[in-house]
């Protein structure tokens, strides 16, 4: 296991989390192989191999293409490949459900909005099926930020029961609508059956595992970083995110699944606002002797396909309240990532 990945994992189980309550239990997740299922498999696995914890884990993905070889290799894997807008082909009662398996690429909602709203929406309908038949202990949907929408004039935060302007007619929207779908199915599965279900609206979420070619601004950035050039901006960078360091979301995901009681969190660093100039400054000053620079090149269809949203910073006093607090500032994150790549590239 890269020993960035190792580290974060070993700090993720150093808080004060419930974790007692995965004993000799079945984890299913979906979308493992991603950034935030594999941190969630790996810090399961981790715990059998530390604690004994005897976890039996369920990997659900699309394909059998470069699976994690901790994850491959490790006796307490069970794997299901399947498409999950299908019914799931999970054959073992489950305890556990961490719904993470959702496309988070600008290209893919691009190219491929049915895809996208039905991995949302009709793989959540799939993974709650699997929690009701199994009578799960817990089930946490992965949502986003996204279903907020446009803030309205002056709204500068959204906390969990405000909400912006999504248009639903914008082939775009396929991302927020098919999360605000699923979110509502895991209120009615919760009202209807009793299901103890969980949503975690994510901001923008970046660290080890994420790809580097999905088009979004930060694995541009890191690409550029990683490679030794110049950043090139392709918008004017005036819009302001929090940006999540992954080991922090995932202990805010094992928080909410194992110690919370309300449905719904926002999971988001507000103490990591920065514009998107601002980090590319940031990540240029990673490694100075590299002496990168910023430059601004911003093309006349700079925002087909991406995230329209320009405001609107996630409330995370909610979060707060049940013990979470972040670790990782903007430049240590990013830090600990761009250390990540180098050392799985000096591998290659």
């Amino acid at each position: 296991m890269n020993c960035i990945i190792k580290e974060d994992i070993e700090n993720i189980l150093s808080e004060n989390i419930s974790w007692e309550k995965l004993k000799n239990s079945t984890v299913l997740v979906t979308g493992f192989k991603g950034m935030i299922g594999s941190y969630i498999t790996k810090t399961c696995l981790y715990l059998n191999d530390t604690q004994d914890y005897h976890i039996h884990v369920i990997g659900l993905e699309r394909d059998d293409r470069n699976v994690d070889p901790y994850i491959l290799n490790h006796p307490a894997m069970e794997f299901v490949y399947q498409d999950v807008s299908q019914p799931l082909n999970v054959q073992k009662k489950v305890d556990w459900i961490v719904h993470a398996a959702s496309p988070a690429s600008p290209l893919i909602m691009k190219n491929d909005p049915v895809g996208t709203v039905a991995a949302n929406a009709l793989g959540t309908w799939n993974a709650l099926q699997v929690a009701h038949q199994s009578q799960a202990q817990g089930f946490i949907f992965i949502s986003s930020r996204e279903i907020y929408g446009q803030p309205y004039d002056n709204q500068e935060q959204f906390y969990e029961n405000t909400y912006g302007l999504v248009d639903p007619l914008e082939a775009r929207s396929c991302y927020p609508e098919g999360k605000k779908c699923a979110e509502t199915m895991c209120v009615c599965y919760k009202e209807q059956y009793g299901l103890n279900t969980k949503i975690a609206r994510l901001a923008h979420t970046y660290g080890p595992g994420m790809s580097i070619y999905d088009g979004r601004v930060q694995a541009d950035f890191l690409k550029n970083a990683l490679n030794k050039e110049d950043i090139i901006m392709k918008s004017t960078g005036a819009a302001i995110r929090t940006y999540t360091y992954i080991a922090d979301a995932v202990s805010a995901l094992f928080r909410i699944l194992l110690d919370s009681d309300d449905i719904v969190y926002n999971i988001g660093d507000s103490n990591n606002q920065v514009s998107i100039r601002e980090l590319a400054e940031t990540i240029t000053q990673i490694n100075p002797e590299d002496h990168l620079k910023v430059i601004m090149d911003i093309p006349s269809d700079a925002l087909k396909g991406v995230s329209p949203y320009t405001l609107g910073i996630l409330n995370n006093d909610k979060l707060c309240s049940i013990g979470w607090k972040p670790r990782y500032s903007v430049l240590d994150g990013f830090s600990r990532t761009l250390k990540y790549l180098e050392i799985e590239e000096g591998k290659k």
